[in-house]
């Protein structure tokens, strides 16, 4: 019984970066005009790619976002992540544990991982095993970049174990046939549960238990 392959999403997964993308991203909303809260941000964005925020951004605003608008924000986020970004507490310890191939499959875009997966120190230890939703036609919610990193890691999708944080990612996991355990440092317990998370868990410390005991059978 094992894993052919765990995939994490890296965002709120692996690097705590969601409390300061999400203000970020709410500070430019409101000075666009969109009198968004820290929750609606975080309901309405989290797990999507960026050109998918920008399309709903784009169609709450009723116009074009400004030309400089994922550039500024894109360029605050690397700032702030320079001085505040750490890894999610408890994932150093899972990853060190872990005996089964593992990768991260995030809606971030390649430039964004690998500035935050280096300051935290996970660049070298996942290179060659980064996948984003850039790599694929669709984003979470649609399955394509799970299947195309099972596919990449030479994983069958039923032997995928997916650790994600938001309800897209959940969904994304189920429909590309993999089991999906939930953090819930992100949303919490209830939406990744009604999103079909298999489990989920508060704390990194209990996820070793949660992939040993949900192992695919031979």
């Amino acid at each position: 019984m094992s894993w052919d392959a765990v995939l994490f999403d890296c965002d709120g997964v692996l690097v705590d970066s969601e409390p300061i993308s999400n203000r970020i991203l709410t500070g430019m909303l409101n000075d666009l005009g969109l009198p968004l809260s820290a929750e609606d941000t975080m309901r309405h964005f989290v797990g999507r790619s960026m050109p998918m925020c920008m399309t709903i951004i784009e169609a709450k605003l009723g116009r074009p976002a400004p030309a400089a608008f994922t550039e500024q924000f894109h360029q605050r986020t690397v700032e702030a992540f320079e001085r505040e970004l750490e890894l999610v507490p408890g994932i150093g310890a899972v990853l060190d544990w872990l005996p089964w191939p593992d990768c991260v499959a995030s809606s971030g875009d390649h430039a964004k991982l690998r500035a935050t997966l280096t300051k935290t120190g996970l660049y070298d230890r996942f290179h060659g095993r980064i996948f984003s939703a850039h790599d694929v036609s669709r984003g979470k919610p649609y399955p394509d970049l799970f299947l195309y990193t099972a596919e990449r890691m030479g994983a069958a999708p039923a032997r995928c174990g997916v650790v994600e944080d938001s309800v897209l990612g959940v969904q994304a996991g189920l429909a590309a046939g993999m089991r999906v355990f939930g953090y819930t440092g992100t949303v919490g317990a209830g939406a990744l549960q009604e999103a079909g998370a298999h489990e989920t868990f508060d704390e990194m410390s209990a996820l070793p238990g949660l992939l040993q005991r949900h192992q695919p059978a031979p």
